[in-house]
């Protein structure tokens, strides 16, 4: 997949881009890099190192989490884990965007439940987008602490329910 064949419409349907004009989406555009993974390929992995966030351009994935239940208290421990999906993501959904900010271990393992085609952005690119186009990163920036606020909700209100 070309990177300059993805319409700046895709882009900008992204909430990571929102509100970014033309120009601003043509210097995005200088960083994005394009990855294809195969049905049933692994693309992270919960606990091992990443920096990147995904796009898909098409197919989907599975988010699963790996849960210990040995580190549960003493009268439920098993030495099982367990694999629990928590989210399908398809075109035009993103992951990865934690480690846009963060330096953690990646918190689920992603897993292509179809041919899936991706572009990826890294924090490497983030930061050289901050020195090249201050305007273009403070947008992305605050873009994303929009989406990942909205999904803390999100998540907030699902505990809510399960509780």
């Amino acid at each position: 997949m070309d990177v300059s064949s993805i319409k700046n419409s895709f882009l900008t349907g992204n909430s990571l881009f929102g509100g970014l004009s033309d120009d601003q989406l043509a210097e995005v555009r200088t960083f994005l890099k394009s990855a294809s993974y195969k049905k049933d390929e692994l693309l992270l992995v919960q606990g091992k190192p990443n920096n990147t966030l995904f796009f898909i351009v098409s197919g989907s994935v599975s988010i699963v989490k790996h849960t210990d239940e040995s580190q549960q208290p003493s009268s439920q421990k098993s030495p099982d884990v367990r694999d629990q999906e928590i989210a399908r993501l398809g075109d035009g959904d993103t992951f990865g965007e934690m480690e846009l900010i963060d330096i953690q271990p990646c918190a689920a393992s992603v897993k292509a439940l179809t041919a899936t085609e991706v572009l990826t952005f890294t924090n490497r690119d983030l930061y050289l987008l901050s020195k090249s186009s201050p305007k273009t990163h403070t947008m992305i920036i605050m873009n994303l602490a929009r989406e990942i606020s909205r999904r803390l909700r999100n998540a907030d209100e699902q505990l809510v329910v399960d509780f």
